[in-house]
């Protein structure tokens, strides 16, 4: 770290010595290089830029979960967890960049901005990515990895030696994400959603392949901020419930039944978000290379179920007077449920709560586990909209019951509580 810190101070003397010109002081100043690997700081807090950079993936992941909305079946459901996981990858991406290596400066914002205006672009053609719009999703998207790719490269620039194999692998790995999006721009539909799958995977395998690098061991870790930021993201998709109610009441005749299905349907937002920020949201991973990469990514299928959870919303609503749910949206709902009860099992193992708390963890990840087996019952059993969503309401609130209980037995249960 100190190493690294060295060479930025180094960086940063040899601007001083530019001559005494605006431009020389623009770039002494506002202009800086990026921070070297181990190059942390201590104390930071998510900025109002991240936040405002966030907001822009509120608008592509909308658009992705309306084009499930409108039409559930087992096709646009693989499709949309797939595009969803392009998106998560550029979020990831654009956000351990910030975390890691952004600076208060001007060369940052302008990166940021840069990256929202492709995002914005991206958003245009998310709605029919799989489809008529793919061949533009896909060079917007390339242009986008392209930008990061540049900064990350810059990165690479500043890095002592040590650092050098796994950023290289890095960033072939990007160039090579780079790479199938371009292919994808001229193969038939079919095969360009092969491609990105392939993407998909090609990161998740990336990841744990560096996951066990010693550099990244000693270089990096989690902080109370990149925490926080991993539940901002948490709180996007939440918002795609939110959205799901609304959409599904704009669209349905407002009656009795229609809003109380809507409003259970929140709750059964409000009972995720529940669970998931008492007991596994606002905690620190373990500090291992494995464990903080698993951590990351079992963020994808944390967010990405919630957001199909969201879109069920829409068709739950306008069947709210039916007797039966349709068999479509109800195996969405319920089994997106089950799956995102299914990676917090896994994300809670993760934590350092979970060995030194684990009265709370272990009832927790067993109650989460047969929540998630009995969630997809709802399912088969298909009864009425609202009577579906409370179901599962019931379901997820059981879950946080059990460590509540367990929480309150403890000699001091303040202790356990995660910094607000």
């Amino acid at each position: 770290v100190r190493c690294c810190a060295n060479r930025t101070a180094a960086v940063l003397r040899e601007r001083e010595a530019l001559p005494d010109s605006f431009f020389a002081e623009f770039r002494r100043r506002l202009w800086l290089p990026p921070r070297a690997h181990g190059d942390m700081i201590e104390g930071r807090t998510v900025s109002f830029l991240e936040l405002f950079y966030d907001l822009v993936y509120v608008v592509v992941i909308a658009r992705a979960a309306h084009t499930l909305a409108s039409d559930i079946n087992w096709r646009t459901v693989g499709e949309f967890f797939v595009i969803f996981g392009l998106i998560w990858i550029a979020w990831v991406n654009g956000t351990l960049y910030h975390e890691l290596h952004g600076r208060e400066d001007v060369r940052t914002r302008v990166f940021v901005f840069i990256q929202m205006l492709l995002l914005a672009m991206l958003a245009v053609f998310t709605d029919e990515a799989a489809a008529s719009s793919g061949k533009q999703f896909a060079i917007v998207y390339a242009v986008h990895q392209a930008v990061l790719w540049w900064l990350w490269f810059s990165v690479r620039l500043q890095d002592t030696d040590e650092y050098m194999n796994v950023t290289r692998r890095y960033l072939t790995a990007m160039m090579a994400s780079i790479g199938l999006m371009v292919v994808s721009t001229i193969v038939p539909v079919d095969v360009r959603v092969a491609l990105w799958v392939l993407l998909v995977l090609l990161w998740f395998g990336s990841g744990a392949v560096l996951s066990r690098s010693e550099a990244l061991e000693t270089g990096i870790r989690a902080s109370d901020s990149m925490v926080e930021r991993f539940g901002l993201f948490v709180i996007i998709v939440l918002g795609e419930v939110v959205v799901g109610v609304v959409d599904g009441l704009s669209e349905a005749d407002h009656n009795s039944r229609s809003i109380a299905t809507g409003m259970i349907g929140l709750c059964v937002g409000f009972a995720y978000w529940w669970t998931y920020f008492d007991f596994v949201g606002r905690r620190l991973p373990m500090d291992r290379g494995p464990a903080r990469t698993a951590w990351t990514f079992l963020h994808f299928p944390v967010t990405s179920s919630i957001a199909a959870a969201g879109a069920a919303m829409v068709s739950l609503i306008e069947h709210a007077s039916d007797e039966h749910t349709p068999a479509a949206t109800a195996w969405l709902l319920a089994g997106s449920v089950a799956f995102g009860l299914s990676a917090m099992i896994l994300k809670t193992r993760t934590l350092e709560d979970y060995n030194r708390t684990p009265t709370i963890y272990r009832p927790l990840t067993r109650a989460m586990a047969s929540a998630a087996a009995i969630a997809p019952t709802t399912a088969i059993w298909a009864p009425a909209p609202w009577l579906l969503a409370l179901s599962l309401v019931v379901i997820l609130l059981g879950v946080w019951l059990v460590a509540v209980k367990r929480w309150l037995r403890l000699d001091d249960p303040d202790t356990t509580q995660p910094k607000q």
